[in-house]
């Protein structure tokens, strides 16, 4: 990482950053190309690692890639707030951010009630009771993150 001083290097805090976020984008390999989906998310952690967890339609192009190459690399920030100085001329943004990558794994049947609570459990206070007639058209799938950092700018105070 260039700005080593932005660098967010507690594993309990990028987890904080990716816990006010409310989407990621995971990007898969398309022949070369980059293919990047904004998503919904639920997270948990699981013996020390990060597990993303994410829903869809039963079919899609995101399936067919991942089905090819399950590897993935994801983005997510949060707490954009844009900073001016208007006597210097200048102006910067402040941001949280993490990135990382890891590989996706496709749920059963039997994992993906567990799976979605985790997800509506990122977006609700409370145990939302969500509509289980839609589970046999939803798929459901995770990213267990092998490689996670994280970075903030933050506007440091004068004294």
């Amino acid at each position: 990482m260039r700005r080593s001083d932005r660098e967010v290097k507690e594993f309990e805090d990028i987890v904080a950053i990716m816990k006010k976020c409310d989407v990621c984008r995971v990007a898969l390999n398309n022949d070369g190309y980059p293919y990047i989906l904004p998503l919904n998310f639920g997270m948990c952690i699981k013996e020390g690692k990060i597990e993303l967890y994410f829903h869809g339609a039963v079919e899609g192009t995101k399936y067919d890639l991942i089905e090819k190459d399950n590897r993935a690399s994801f983005e997510m920030d949060c707490e954009h707030k844009l900073v001016t100085e208007i006597e210097r001329g200048s102006c910067t943004m402040e941001y949280e951010s993490v990135i990382g990558q890891g590989y996706i794994e496709m749920l059963s049947d039997d994992e993906k009630y567990d799976a979605l609570c985790i997800l509506m459990k990122h977006y609700h206070q409370e145990d939302f009771p969500f509509n289980k007639s839609v589970m046999p058209h939803t798929k459901v799938f995770k990213l267990v993150v092998e490689k996670v950092t994280g970075k903030r700018r933050m506007k440091q105070s004068r004294n």
